[in-house]
């Protein structure tokens, strides 16, 4: 038995408790256990994405699975953990998922008229909820790009939002409203009032893509206006990498590859612990 579980609770109980989720991409084994050690020891569920890009790094959606399954074992994890596929591209690549052992996944048609974005994340909720998956749409563009996902801003509309959410049962909604994927030039410029207004009509909890470098004042007014879900990506890869290149700069003699990882390991579990802080959900497990 999996002890994977949807996103659907944590969501609906962070949206009810003005706290948000973190979503944290996971690359390999050390990301995942970096990321599953920091949800335990803050006691806060947590939200493993998985890009598509990323799944086809490790060897595909089976082995993601199968590996992080192990690890709550192992690790005798004792909070609650979403496997959420990230930026599904179509139908086939979340019921993938899915039947993988994944339990909950991102359909990303926002780049589609809203009558198809709507069509296809309907076939992709239907399934998902037979097997107990949750699942997450898009409306809008995030900016910037992630894993070969580019895109411009484009601010959600909150008509189209509601629509979105009532005629699909989806779980969660990423509405784009001014977030970039990457590293951000200057200060974020998020629209509040829209995202205010997307709350009060949809009811449901609201996803903050590219959550890495917004100042924690805006942050905490996203998780007020709805917000309960935040997705961190580059930031763990920033602290990663600038761990493993002061090892491998400062000791000219190192070459076993879980000394030159380990350092990046550990920054990733302090980073993640602290966004968590940040976010408010650690105690709530």
């Amino acid at each position: 038995m999996s002890r994977l579980v949807s996103m659907t609770d944590m969501l609906n109980k962070a949206l009810e408790g003005k706290y948000a989720v973190g979503q944290f991409n996971i690359n390999n084994l050390e990301w995942t256990q970096a990321v599953l050690q920091a949800a335990q020891e803050e006691n806060s569920p947590v939200i493993l994405g998985v890009s598509e890009g990323a799944a086809k790094y490790m060897g595909g959606h089976l082995v993601v699975a199968a590996m992080t399954n192990a690890l709550l074992e192992t690790m005798d994890i004792t909070v609650p953990v979403a496997l959420h596929l990230d930026h599904g591209t179509s139908f086939e690549s979340c019921k993938s998922a899915i039947d993988a052992g994944y339990s909950s996944v991102m359909i990303d048609k926002s780049h589609y008229p809203i009558d198809e974005n709507i069509a296809q994340t309907k076939l992709v909720v239907e399934y998902a909820h037979s097997k107990g998956a949750s699942v997450e749409a898009e409306i809008g563009t995030v900016g910037g790009t992630e894993d070969g996902i580019t895109g411009g801003i484009q601010y959600a509309d909150p008509a189209e939002c509601l629509r979105l959410t009532t005629e699909t049962a989806i779980d969660a909604l990423a509405a784009a409203l001014g977030s970039v994927h990457g590293p951000y030039s200057g200060e974020p410029v998020l629209g509040f009032d829209e995202m205010k207004e997307i709350s009060e009509l949809t009811h449901k909890p609201l996803v903050l893509h590219g959550g890495s470098g917004i100042p924690e004042h805006q942050v905490k007014k996203a998780i007020e206006f709805g917000h309960s879900k935040i997705n961190v990506n580059t930031e763990c890869q920033q602290v990663f990498t600038a761990a493993v290149r002061e090892k491998l700069a400062t000791d000219a003699n190192v070459y076993d590859p879980r000394k030159v990882i380990g350092p990046g390991k550990e920054a990733i579990v302090a980073v993640v612990k602290e966004r968590m802080q940040v976010f408010g959900s650690s105690n709530k497990a």
